[in-house]
């Protein structure tokens, strides 16, 4: 369930992400891409950066990304999380080859 003041999971993740201060931030919904209902709101990538993320490990930076979005449900995340001073590549999603949309 969202929190009464937003109206989409997107929103909600934006507004938690904000912990970080981000410099930058983007959050993608990409259901669209996967064999979900339309209007789904269950597959998103991140891309932020942040200062905080200096000196700190990729798999830190993704443990406490989770842990702020510990209470909301999506089914995927994908994160990019840099620091400032990173090569920030956006990187293709993957092309979701589960269920209808499975090619043989």
């Amino acid at each position: 369930m969202l929190k009464q003041s937003f109206s989409t999971i997107k929103s909600l993740i934006e507004h938690k992400l904000q912990v970080f201060n981000p410099l930058k931030l983007e959050v993608i919904n990409e259901s669209q891409f996967h064999s979900v209902p339309k209007n789904s709101e269950t597959h998103f990538k991140i891309i932020i950066t942040s200062e905080q993320f200096i000196q700190m490990p990729y798999i830190k930076r993704h443990q406490q990304i989770y842990k702020i979005l510990d209470d909301i449900k999506v089914h995927a995340l994908q994160i990019q999380a840099r620091s400032p001073n990173e090569d920030l590549d956006d990187l293709q999603s993957p092309k979701c080859l589960g269920g209808s949309k499975k090619q043989n």
